[in-house]
């Protein structure tokens, strides 16, 4: 069915040379992990971030583990995380025997709120996990200062952020390790897939031995070993180069991707300002110091009730529209670490009201007329 007809939620997006760079990847010869492709990829990620070591990996689950791990998460280390992000974000830590400790979110960018870290922080804590929600940063300067004062790693889920910047440093640059995701919700993908950025470059080498199921095959690979052998703890991380073929197309054409994205964003931001005010609802909010990725467009409606509503009536007329996050503090899981109702007010009532409009690259101007006439 064509855009004006049923509009989705998401649309994996091509530009145009994927297909001829995977064709070039099978000539090649290496399909498997780490060929040229995937060199390619987290060559384009270090320069045009300006990080130590980019790492693709199979996910950006994936990456948080391997980050877990260089961390030497271990039973009982507390790991401090907002309730209001993905799973993942998580679990990575508890699957090494981390504790989580959630922490509410601002109510305007709805990240980590940095004022309530320092209060969580004990003898326990190994790290701090920000998410930079919607592309938008956290208040890094403030949150590096409590870290480095007591000594605890930040680590960036970067997931949404990639080309974002917080007073002018991208997104990804400023914690000691920070993930991408690549998957095909993301504004650039190969869909599936991630990367690892390193900050730290003593954490370099032993990333690269994680990376290669706990061998010492990269440096085999250079040469600086005669034969490789299991040095350390470590999973199969790599990508196929076939998605790393995928995935450079995308990256090679990350301006025009962004710039779209832009238009997509911008057309939503300047005709729902009536509408917002209209409803009692909030749009984005993007601090001035920010520049975003401009992953997604969302409202805040005033109640769960007017949510639900908004998405049913645009689900009639063929728009799928979304909410977001669940809080984690009350799944199930969480539920194990102590959470309770009342913990992250914040995450409460955002979670009952955010509803996510249709957003990709490709999305026209016509579309969009007609989902915000729906909203009507």
């Amino acid at each position: 069915m064509s855009e004006l007809g049923r509009i989705p939620f998401n649309r994996a997006c091509f530009q145009g040379k994927e297909l001829e760079y995977i064709a070039e990847a099978i000539a090649n010869g290496h399909i498997s992990g780490d060929g040229s492709f995937t060199k390619k990829c987290q060559q384009m990620l270090e320069q045009m971030l300006g990080v130590p070591k980019a790492l693709l990996t199979t996910s950006c689950t994936h990456a948080l583990e391997m980050a877990a791990m260089l961390l030497d998460i271990a039973p009982g280390d507390e790991v401090i995380v907002p309730s209001f992000t993905f799973v993942t974000t998580v679990s990575a830590f508890v699957l090494r025997g981390a504790v989580p400790i959630f922490v509410d979110i601002r109510p305007d960018t709805l990240n980590v709120d940095e004022a309530q870290l320092e209060a969580r922080i004990t003898a326990r804590t190994k790290a701090i996990v920000v998410v930079h929600y919607a592309g938008v940063a956290c208040e890094m300067d403030p949150i590096l200062e409590i870290a480095n004062r007591h000594g605890v790693r930040v680590i960036e889920d970067n997931a949404h952020g990639l080309t974002g910047k917080y007073r002018g440093h991208f997104l990804g640059t400023l914690g000691c390790l920070a993930t991408q995701s690549f998957h095909e919700t993301k504004n650039v993908t190969c869909g599936e897939g991630g990367a690892l950025l390193i900050n730290d470059p003593s954490l370099v080498e032993r990333a690269e031995i994680i990376r290669e199921k706990g061998t010492n095959r990269s440096r085999f690979f250079r040469g600086q070993v005669d034969k490789y052998t299991w040095v350390d703890l470590g999973s199969s991380y790599v990508p196929s180069d076939m998605l790393a073929a995928f995935l450079y197309a995308q990256l090679a054409d990350i301006e025009t991707i962004q710039r779209n994205r832009h238009r997509v964003w911008s057309f939503y931001a300047d005709r729902l300002k009536d509408w917002a005010a209209a409803h009692g609802a909030a749009l984005p909010a993007v601090p001035e110091w920010c520049e975003q990725s401009y992953h997604m467009f969302y409202l805040l409606l005033p109640t769960l009730a007017e949510r639900e509503e908004l998405i049913r009536k645009l689900r009639a007329q063929g728009v799928y529209a979304v909410f977001h996050y669940v809080p984690l503090h009350l799944s199930d899981m969480g539920r194990r670490f102590g959470g309770k109702e009342g913990d992250c007010p914040v995450t409460e009532s955002v979670s009952d009201r955010l509803v996510r409009l249709p957003f990709y690259n490709e999305l026209s101007e016509e579309a969009q007329r007609r989902i915000i006439a729906a909203m009507s």
